[in-house]
């Protein structure tokens, strides 16, 4: 049996993720708590990091350090990738589709 898995683990996996690894890393968070019950503290953690994972993989950046860009910033318009992870694009709407 493998050690049991630690919050350091989780955050480990998940501090570099990008957009583009999301849903790899989403697995891999997945796999690493698979063996926990359901009640325990450190599943509900993995389980946060699993939907910020989710919403990762829909946006295109974490932008977790500092304020978001504003809308009004010049050239905003153009970017069509600007979702960042607290307002993902909605499923199945991609830019340029």
């Amino acid at each position: 049996m493998s050690a049991r898995p630690s919050r350091a683990d989780i955050d480990a996996l998940v501090g570099p993720a990008t957009p583009h690894f999301a849903y790899q890393l989403r697995a891999r968070v997945r796999e690493l708590v698979a063996g926990l019950p359901p009640s325990d503290e450190l599943r509900h953690y993995a389980e946060e990091k699993i939907e910020l994972l989710d919403r990762l993989g829909y946006a295109s950046s974490k932008a977790d350090e500092g304020p978001s860009e504003p809308a009004t910033r010049p050239g905003w318009a153009q970017i069509p990738s600007s979702a960042p992870v607290d307002r993902p694009l909605p499923r199945g709407e991609r830019p340029g589709r």
